[in-house]
């Protein structure tokens, strides 16, 4: 239960930071409000936990080429599905569209890989603290 805490955090904020990048470069094309925007990142991560499987299963299934892509596919789906679900986030332009895609994802990975180094440092210390003790 825990792990599943964990990473539903992590997803959060990763996703956070995605949009509101993509939100900073993007503007006025890309535009969301202080309020909405913690509306945008629920209703953009729990799109994102459904589709994702989904879009996994699908591709494995009808085209294995898009195996790789299955990331950039359901961000851009997770967009659509937000902003019909939302007033709060507004993508104007076919270009805004590709690059608020590109933005959310790149800066999503980075933050998943790096937000667990600064948010449980002290867990992945202790912890190689305990490996390194020796037995006995």
């Amino acid at each position: 239960m825990l792990r599943l805490i964990a990473s539903t955090t992590l997803e959060l904020l990763a996703n956070a930071i995605g949009l509101l990048v993509a939100w900073w470069i993007l503007r006025p094309e890309f535009s969301t409000d202080a309020t909405g925007f913690i509306i945008v990142v629920a209703i953009f991560t729990v799109a994102r936990f459904i589709l994702a499987p989904l879009m996994m299963k699908l591709s494995m299934r009808y085209a294995r080429v898009l195996v790789g892509g299955v990331s950039l596919v359901t961000i851009v789906v997770s967009l659509i599905v937000t902003t019909l679900l939302s007033s709060h986030l507004s993508i104007s332009g076919f270009t805004t569209w590709i690059l608020a895609t590109l933005i959310v994802w790149i800066f999503g990975v980075a933050a998943q890989l790096l937000l667990p180094l600064v948010i449980f440092k002290k867990t992945l210390a202790a912890r190689s603290d305990r490996s390194m003790t020796p037995l006995g």
